[in-house]
């Protein structure tokens, strides 16, 4: 079985890239211990923690690191009545950190995550990678057998039309796990014991059309690009629904990105996954969502946005349209959910008024 990488391995020294440009969003309910593994790596970054649950809780962090700390009492302050579309007791209330952020990049991930080891047992700088996913274009208009042609040692292969070969900014980067698989609680059920020691050096960028469930342990994007997004929804305490979080914010993101022309990458960076969550208490909160999604993956699948609609805002705006529209025949929840999405919209801008956020060229 994989291994984390201790932190002597994970001690070389990095370059601390974008340190001005980035922030790392935490969502947690416990002392961030696991900081420790990741101080070489992170130290140079300001830190972005949310906190769920108990607000009375006082959370520990690790000397050293420069960090502002939200909780619940605080997220009611800032945001007054439109504190109700960040979930409560649900890592989804990390997207706060997003909107209170004034850096161009974020970084986030889950509390229960630590440094992997490639096969060479070197540590990954799973934040460097992400950086260069972030920093590279994307090519979601035209698939390379080579996967990321802009990847050091790789190119574009004969045949790879020369006009798109200049790529498109990349919005998004979604890294993987080692170890503890991120399965729903029907696999967790069936497969307790799996792991996932498989490292496959590649990183792809998902093509135009083609939606992909998110998982939010270990993501970048930049926000000045698809910030507004961004949003995990309403999950958690007094909803229908949790851990659909991520990947509600994955389809509403992939289907923006292809709207205005944006890419997301996939593959690297590895992390350790080091604690697989109760697959009982997760089916308890999955369960609506697993049949739920037979009908929310063919609206984004066929979700046309207007050409018109040439900002994030404009597209999540639109978006909530017609989640209000079509899926509401589903169960009220996508009502309160359509609102929210309004909500988290008109927050973003209260929060960020320099106006809405500009991208590239709509479909």
């Amino acid at each position: 079985m994989a291994e984390p990488a201790t932190a002597t391995q994970a001690a070389a020294p990095v370059v601390a890239l974008l340190k001005d440009e980035l922030d790392i969003v935490i969502p947690t309910i416990r002392n961030l211990d696991f900081l420790e593994m990741w101080r070489p790596f992170f130290q140079p970054y300001h830190l972005i923690i949310v906190q769920d649950g108990d607000p009375s809780k006082t959370i520990k962090v690790p000397e050293g690191f420069d960090y502002e700390l939200y909780n619940r009492n605080d997220i009611n302050r800032i945001l007054g009545p439109k504190a109700s579309c960040i979930s409560f007791k649900d890592s989804a209330c990390r997207c706060f950190g997003y909107m209170v952020s004034k850096k161009k990049y974020i970084f986030t991930i889950d509390d229960d995550c630590f440094v992997a080891k490639d096969p060479s047992g070197k540590a990954i700088n799973a934040l460097e990678q992400h950086i260069k996913n972030l920093l590279s274009p994307s090519t979601p208009f035209f698939f390379n057998t080579l996967y990321d042609p802009f990847r050091e040692g790789a190119n574009f292969v004969r045949g790879y039309p020369f006009s798109l070969r200049e790529g498109v900014p990349t919005a998004a980067s979604h890294g993987l796990w080692l170890n503890i698989p991120d399965y729903d609680a029907p696999t967790q059920l069936v497969k307790p014991l799996e792991r996932n020691t498989r490292y496959v050096d590649v990183v792809l960028t998902i093509p135009k059309g083609t939606l992909f469930p998110m998982c939010g342990m270990n993501l970048a994007f930049n926000r000045e690009l698809i910030g507004p997004a961004m949003y995990f929804g309403l999950m958690g305490d007094g909803q229908p629904i949790g851990r659909y979080d991520d990947m509600w914010a994955g389809w509403c993101t992939k289907v923006i990105c292809d709207h205005l022309g944006l890419g997301v990458k996939t593959g690297l960076p590895y992390i350790f996954h080091s604690k697989a969550s109760n697959p009982f208490v997760n089916l308890r909160k999955e369960y609506k969502g697993i049949y739920w999604q037979e009908e929310i993956i063919p609206f984004f699948q066929q979700a046309v946005l207007p050409k018109d609609c040439t900002t994030v805002q404009k597209c999540y705006i639109e978006l909530a349209k017609q989640v209000k529209e079509k899926l509401s025949k589903v169960d009220p929840y996508f009502d309160n959910q359509a609102d929210a999405m309004v909500t988290w919209i008109e927050a973003w801008d209260e929060l960020n008024p320099t106006g809405p956020v500009p991208n590239g060229k709509a479909a």
